[in-house]
């Protein structure tokens, strides 16, 4: 009897658990209801050009000596040899303004030539067409407008006050899947993950998946904690979204300027660990070590030196490198700021003018070395470093990386994308940037054609540039 009485109290105290911890769990759909008028489906077709080789083939009539040849060539460069041909994308986005601005990914229509935006209210289906205000691609963020009045919006939350272990929902549209309701709590603040010289991003095991790209991550108050941009591909549960409080200063900007302007010190940072701390004096490994001034730039008007290490800007402490290039990427040209730097044991204090970051002048003095920009094409290129070619699985170290594509360009148009390493150039290695000049003088200008071999996500890829119309 004292054990049936023993199993009974168990059991009804496991229930009252079961049942308070269910309680306990946020409903969410309301949130959903009212969110979701506002997040959008966009689809974007991209024209990608290429030389029409179907004359030359036809002039080979099938049944002859040259078949077996014809079926191999076509099965492995497939249609981009066949003239120009259109490849579509889908993505999400958000409404921000009763007017039709929407915030989504620089990716979801980076080279777009047509966007489609797609929306849902009351459950009505209406479809615009959508143009872009301005995009960077150093936050991957865009802004673009449809032609429309009294939207559904969302507005922006701080994500500043994000905590880890609160709850978030995203929405969007996963492999096309309108509206789509996902949610998960934030998995981690501050994340880098290589994207960019100012990732910080939120991590969440919200599902996100290929489509849910621009949409919004949003609080239980229903506003815009941040911009849902990337996964891990072999991770499950490990999503990544920009904090809203980056996106509203980028968005601001593009709104206004359509464009984003940044502060630039003209200095090259790197991180400092235990050892380097000891050596410099300092009592603990933060702030970023100061390894070259720019001549002529502002940290070397202001008297700033190799071998400083910047502690603090306008009195807040510096935690690394990236920290530095994030709070400087933060403030606008022109801004009068303090630069307090360790050096030799001493606090000093330095008065500085920020001058503007140029995404070509950085990429030509990335890691020291020089790049090439072939500006007809719209790419800037320069050599692949050991650590870089380790990380894309390359075996050597050779190759060119093309470090920044210029929007809108025939490199853009062409699908050529920031990342990608040059393995050949019209049947040719290339292994220098004099490589890729003589090619680029004495093969590519008199053909009018240049065809890339490009190394990406450890795949080899053809992409073919037409220059007929280039002058």
């Amino acid at each position: 009897m004292r054990r049936q009485r023993y199993l009974f109290s168990v059991l009804v105290c496991v229930f009252l658990f079961v049942g308070t911890a269910w309680a306990q769990l946020p409903d969410f759909t309301e949130l959903a209801a009212k969110a979701g008028k506002a997040v959008v489906n966009i689809g974007t077709v991209k024209i990608v050009k290429g030389p029409d080789l179907r004359g030359f083939f036809q002039a080979f009539p099938r049944g002859g000596p040259f078949d077996d040849f014809f079926d191999q060539f076509e099965r492995f460069f497939g249609p981009q040899f066949q003239g120009p041909r259109k490849e579509r994308s889908l993505g999400s986005g958000f409404i921000i303004s009763p007017d039709g601005y929407i915030v989504t990914n620089n990716h979801v229509v980076r080279g777009a030539d047509k966007i489609k935006v797609t929306l849902h209210i009351n459950g009505e289906k209406k479809v615009y067409k959508a143009k872009i205000v301005g995009t960077d691609p150093e936050t991957d963020l865009a802004l673009l407008k449809i032609d429309a009045h009294n939207l559904p919006t969302l507005q922006f939350g701080d994500s500043d006050k994000l905590k880890v272990g609160q709850w978030v929902v995203a929405i969007g549209n996963p492999f096309g899947l309108d509206h789509t309701v996902t949610a998960g709590i934030v998995s981690a603040k501050g994340r880098v993950i290589g994207e960019g010289p100012y990732d910080n991003f939120i991590q969440t095991d919200a599902s996100i998946n290929p489509g849910n790209s621009g949409g919004p991550l949003l609080n239980l108050q229903g506003k815009v904690i941040g911009i849902n941009t990337a996964i891990i591909a072999s991770g499950q549960g490990i999503g990544f979204a920009i904090p809203s409080n980056l996106a509203k200063k980028v968005i601001s900007q593009l709104k206004t300027n359509k464009k984003v302007r940044r502060g630039w010190l003209g200095v090259t940072i790197q991180d400092i660990d235990s050892n380097m701390a000891k050596a410099l004096g300092l009592t603990k490994a933060k702030g970023a070590l100061v390894a070259s001034v720019t001549p002529g730039d502002p940290a070397d008007k202001a008297g700033i030196r190799a071998g400083d290490v910047i502690i603090a800007i306008n009195g807040k402490p510096v935690k690394d490198a990236g920290d530095l290039t994030r709070k400087i990427g933060n403030l606008l040209p022109g801004t009068k700021i303090t630069v307090t730097v360790w050096r030799k044991g001493r606090i000093k204090d330095f008065k500085v003018v920020l001058g503007e970051r140029n995404l070509q002048r950085l990429a030509s003095m990335k890691g020291g070395e020089k790049a090439l920009v072939l500006t007809k094409v719209g790419i800037t290129v320069r050599p692949l470093t050991a650590k870089e070619a380790r990380a894309l699985g390359l075996s050597i170290s050779k190759g060119l990386l093309i470090s920044s594509v210029e929007e809108g360009s025939l490199a853009a148009r062409a699908d050529v994308r920031p990342g990608d390493v040059i393995l050949e150039v019209n049947g040719k290695q290339v292994t220098s940037l004099q490589d890729l000049k003589r090619i680029y003088e004495k093969d590519v200008k008199p053909k009018k054609v240049l065809m890339l071999l490009l190394k990406r996500n450890q795949q080899n890829i053809f992409r073919i540039i037409s220059l007929q119309d280039v002058q």
